[in-house]
């Protein structure tokens, strides 16, 4: 199913995704049943499997006119990113191949990992804030696994078990901070730098996490086309790895990286994003990530 978390008549909730612009809110139908669910998506998200059973039990029990009252237009609501404030989001450096060609790096025999601040992440529409002194903003384009069953010392066979679900995830980057300071928080951990959503895809219907297609447009010019099948490290090796570092923790983000075609590796010369320009993220079987970039006021 895919999951959206939404502002609607000045109250959050969340919804299963029907339709393009149509949800069932889970929260009005729970009441309109008088039935017991997780209060919110990240309650959710920690009881994983059980709190996805809890849900599917709703739906099933529901009729058709108790789905009808609770059914909305997301045209009319204010769709948030998934998870508002991730324990943790983590992202990986040169994870796909045809990134690493492009910017002429070598393929690392390990994750190369950073992290982004939770204050960074933006919902889907909101604008990405473009500081007044950073001139060379970019785009990366990432599916983001979003961990449900967190753990230790994870294996990559049952990396899959401790997925929630996935959703798209832009990777901005200042990069002439980026590459001033010779490592990667700083420039990539502005506010507005995280925008991921516009839904978690969960695990039983994402398919496979590392076959899916992945591209990206400004302003209707596509600039990246790819697919998962291209990472390093597969989804499920990037779970076991990082859980051999860190533990990871339901609703942690796990950003896995980008493929070619970002705006300073751009030939003959880089095409950085400027103010005004639109930015979207798709991916397969999740849907579109859209955001304009827009002046510090």
């Amino acid at each position: 199913m895919k999951l959206v978390h939404f502002r609607s008549r000045n109250k959050e909730s969340y919804g299963i995704q029907i339709a393009e612009d149509i949800a069932i809110d889970l929260l009005s139908l729970s009441q309109r049943m008088k039935q017991t669910i997780p209060a919110n998506l990240n309650d959710l998200i920690r009881l994983d499997d059980q709190g996805l059973a809890k849900i599917r039990g709703l739906i099933n029990a529901a009729n058709k006119e108790q789905k009808a009252q609770a059914t909305i237009s997301l045209r009319n609501a204010k769709l948030l990113a998934p998870i508002s404030s991730p324990p943790k989001i983590i992202c990986l450096g040169l994870n796909y191949h045809d990134h690493i060609a492009e910017t002429k790096a070598a393929v690392p025999d390990d994750l190369v990992i950073f992290m982004k601040p939770h204050t960074a992440v933006l919902d889907p529409e909101d604008s990405i804030i473009k500081p007044s002194f950073v001139e060379k903003l970019d785009y990366e384009a990432e599916l983001a696994v979003v961990i449900g069953t967190g753990g230790k010392s994870i294996r990559a066979e049952s990396a899959k078990n401790h997925i929630f679900g996935c959703t798209c995830f832009n990777d901005v980057s200042a990069r002439d901070i980026q590459f001033k300071d010779k490592q990667w928080t700083r420039g990539k951990s502005f506010d507005t730098f995280a925008p991921m959503g516009p839904c978690i895809t969960t695990s039983e219907q994402i398919g496979d996490p590392n076959n899916l297609r992945i591209r990206t447009y400004v302003n209707d010019e596509l600039r990246q086309n790819s697919s998962t099948c291209n990472m390093v490290f597969n989804a499920y090796e990037v779970v076991s790895r990082l859980s051999n570092t860190m533990t990871l923790e339901p609703g942690d983000i796990i950003a896995t990286g980008t493929p070619a075609g970002v705006g300073f590796a751009m030939k003959p010369k880089p095409k950085f994003l400027k103010l005004g320009d639109i930015v979207e993220v798709e991916i397969q079987n999740i849907g579109v990530l859209r955001n304009k970039v827009a002046r510090a006021s």
